[in-house]
């Protein structure tokens, strides 16, 4: 089959509603599978390391982003640019720590959780989008910056806001390459 000359390649893009109840679906399923939330909240984050590592190239192709050159200027690329790209919202960034390499995003806004009302009882200690700190991490890997991704606050727990918090793992002096 061709393609009429001056026709555009149709872009399938999955509407935000079908893939936030999807999304619920699998955690749902994932809650039937595993007993402890702990294994839930693993398998979401292997999840979304697996997604991080494939969508980087996605991401740079279609950001044109140029080369951070700070932790806190990779803090709001991912923030202002990668959120508002996959996930339509922006979230605020704080720096936490001294040193510069603790960041939180703070989303007044949620969009996985938009059919969501509230946690079972007994799923206290499930981290219902786990897969989203995954995702940063795996992207995070892909361009050689190893961090831990972990969810500060939760809106599903009773929560003012959700918090994401980054930590970078290495000390900015420790990303400078010499050259021999």
């Amino acid at each position: 089959m061709s393609r009429s000359p001056g026709r555009k390649q149709e872009n399938h893009k999955i509407s935000r509603e079908l893939f936030v109840l999807t999304y619920g679906a699998l955690v749902a399923q994932l809650c039937k599978d595993y007993e402890k939330d702990e294994d839930v909240n693993a398998c979401l984050d292997r999840m979304g390391y697996s997604i991080g590592i494939r969508l980087v190239d996605d991401f740079l192709a279609r950001s044109a982003v140029r080369k951070c050159r700070s932790y806190s200027e990779t803090a709001e690329v991912i923030a202002q640019v990668a959120f508002k790209m996959y996930l339509g919202v922006t979230p605020s960034v704080s720096c936490s720590s001294a040193t510069g390499n603790e960041f939180s995003l703070i989303l007044d806004k949620n969009p996985l959780v938009d059919f969501v009302e509230e946690l079972p009882a007994e799923r206290a200690s499930l981290c219902y989008c786990n897969l989203l700190c995954g995702v940063i991490r795996g992207a995070l890997e892909m361009v050689h910056l190893a961090a831990e991704v972990s969810f500060l606050q939760d809106r599903l727990k009773g929560d003012a806001v959700t918090e994401i918090g980054i930590t970078f793992l290495r000390k900015p002096e420790d990303r400078k390459h010499r050259k021999n």
